[in-house]
Parts: C-alpha cells; sequence; structure tokens
C-alpha cells in the first residue's frame, strides 16, 4: 500500500524537479543570449567608431582643411606675441567668440573636431 502512494508522489516531485531544471536551463540560456547580444552591439560599436576615424582620415588625404584649421589656429598665438596691438586684438576677438550663440560655439567645435578626425573633441565641444 505504501508503496502504490510513495510512486506517484515521486513521479510528482520528479515532474516538478524536471521543470525547475528546464525553467534554470532557459534562464541561463536567456542570460547567455542577452549577454552575446551585447557584445556583438559592443562589437558593431567600437568597429564602426574606428571604421569613422579612418575614413576621416583618408578623407583628408589631399584636402587642404587640416592646413587651414591649424592657421587659424595659429593667428591668435602668433598676434600673442605682438605686443599690446596683437593682445587687444586676440582679446577682442576671443570676447565677441564668448558671446555668440551656444549653437555656433559647438558646430565650430564640432567643425574642428571633424576635420582633424578627433570624436573625443566633439564631445568635449558638445559638453558645455
Amino acid at each position: 500500500m505504501l508503496n502504490l502512494l510513495i510512486g506517484p508522489i515521486a513521479e510528482i516531485a520528479g515532474t516538478w524537479m524536471s521543470g525547475k531544471v528546464e525553467q534554470t536551463k532557459a534562464n541561463a540560456q536567456t542570460k547567455v543570449a542577452k549577454a552575446q547580444a551585447e557584445a556583438v552591439v559592443m562589437q558593431k560599436k567600437a568597429t564602426g567608431e574606428i571604421d569613422w576615424d579612418l575614413e576621416a582620415m583618408r578623407a583628408t588625404e589631399n584636402s587642404w582643411k587640416d592646413e587651414w584649421i591649424t592657421l587659424l589656429f595659429s593667428i591668435p598665438l602668433i598676434l600673442a606675441f605682438c605686443g599690446d596691438w596683437g593682445n587687444d586684438i586676440v582679446a577682442r576677438g576671443f570676447a565677441a567668440l564668448e558671446v555668440m550663440p551656444q549653437w555656433y560655439q559647438i558646430a565650430l567645435g564640432g567643425i574642428v573636431s571633424a576635420s582633424i578626425g578627433m570624436r573625443s573633441v566633439s564631445k568635449f565641444f558638445g559638453k558645455k
């Protein structure tokens, strides 16, 4: 008689245990799949960022943009060594830039950073 009760109870317990094992496996597989998907997204992002930098460098090989930006940024540096009149010009120029609209300042920073192909500089200029 005891065997008649133990058999079905053991079968129910075994079925319940199998269900728990399957549920644990499914949860583990879900976590692994999610981690793999996140890794793929991060890899694609990193590759895209690297590709963007390389393409920006290739695009500027036959361009005068870098030289123009360098010359433009050298003007205040040179004027700073030209005495009071040079310092006055530089100070007035930077004061004028300071009161420009923020969108213009950010756009200018973006132009410079895109010209040199440096995303980190554009991130810096974007955080005002």
